[in-house]
């Protein structure tokens, strides 16, 4: 049987085609302002014997297109356990929202926490303070790694971090130290949460902020245990979803 897992995210449509445990096939594309018509062309991209859907647009593809429906959280810790047998929890930072998931000894879901209420310490606001600071995202994580000490940031809301973040630059501050400020903050914020849901090592660091090099330094640093990245980290969550077809036959 092929299944294809997809996630519809906020700034991402991502999806998996899953053949006998083994992928077939992935893609991530941008889910850019109509998240069913990007869901749809992927849809004919290859066959496929069952859809199942997860992400903030799930139901729209339930709606849509017949798919069945996991939650985040389930399909985020469905998808690394199956990478990564043994895992102890998981971090998915995406585009708008974060998820911290400790998980049990048999690798289900034993505690969570989700942020999906604030964009604060997402890739959203990395985005928004890499425009203010006047770099390409890519090139802001790589100024950050530079510099051996971070400015500290005072807000992590993300209308008054970019105001801030502003002032420090029209105040002359070093923007590789202002850029590593905005990390560590975002690694710390990350971390104590982390900590609130007891999460124990390995940590599996999905999403798209998982390719960000000085957010996976920052995490690695301040979480108790090994932080292990996927290749494909921005498919953990389609993957997931793929898998629960395959456990719910089983």
């Amino acid at each position: 049987m092929l299944v294809l897992g997809l996630d519809i995210g906020s700034r991402t449509v991502d999806a998996v085609w899953l053949e006998d445990g083994r992928v077939a096939d992935h893609v991530v594309t941008d889910t850019g302002f109509d998240p069913r018509a990007v869901a749809e062309a992927l849809l004919t991209r290859a066959r496929f014997d069952r859809l199942v859907a997860t992400g903030y647009g799930r139901h729209v593809a339930r709606d849509a297109f017949g798919a069945e429906v996991v939650t985040e959280i389930t399909a985020y810790a469905r998808g690394a356990a199956h990478l990564f047998p043994g895992a102890g929890s998981v971090l998915d930072i995406g585009g708008q929202d974060t998820k911290v998931i400790s998980l049990g000894e048999d690798g289900k879901v034993a505690d969570f926490e989700m942020n999906d209420k604030c964009a604060a310490g997402t890739g959203r606001f990395l985005e928004v303070m890499a425009r203010a600071l006047g770099f390409g995202l890519d090139q802001m994580a790589t100024e950050a790694l530079t510099a051996r000490s971070g400015v500290g940031i005072s807000s992590m809301c993300t209308v008054f971090a970019e105001s801030e973040v502003t002032g420090l630059v029209h105040r002359g501050e070093d923007r590789a130290r202002i850029a590593r400020g905005l990390h560590e903050s975002v690694a710390g914020r990350t971390c104590t949460a982390l900590g609130r849901v007891r999460a124990r090592g390995p940590l599996v660091f999905a999403g798209g902020v998982a390719n960000n090099a000085a957010m996976v330094e920052l995490v690695r640093a301040g979480f108790d245990g090994d932080v292990l990245v996927p290749e494909n980290a921005q498919t953990v969550g389609a993957l997931g979803a793929a898998l629960s077809a395959s456990a719910a036959n089983g």
